[in-house]
């Protein structure tokens, strides 16, 4: 018979798992300039598409571009970093855990 706490522990690993895969299927956005560059990225911050409006897209405005885009990735990765933050906040303490508590991620 397997012992109650570890009963406790393979459960948490399992709901821990199951967070992890439904974050790779939640979609979060971010922006750069006034709808200029939005980048998609899932909850756990991989880069799914990117959007660049083609009004910018001329040869002088390359470095702002490249800018651009770098600030929408940073921005869509900091949605979903936080984003899976506050899921495992809610994980945590759903399972009892004392708040403050950080789960592996």
């Amino acid at each position: 018979r397997i012992p109650t706490r570890m009963v406790c522990l393979m459960n948490m690993k399992s709901k821990i798992a199951q967070l992890q895969e439904d974050l790779r299927h939640i979609e979060v956005t971010g922006e750069a300039g006034p709808h200029l560059v939005r980048v998609r990225v899932n909850g756990k911050g991989e880069v799914n598409g990117l959007e660049i409006n083609p009004t910018i897209l001329v040869a002088s405005e390359q470095h702002l571009v490249e800018d651009l885009i770098l600030a929408a990735i940073r921005e869509a990765q900091a949605k979903a970093a936080a984003l899976g933050e506050s899921e495992m906040a809610r994980l945590a303490h759903d399972m009892g855990l004392p708040a403050g508590m950080k789960l592996p991620f």
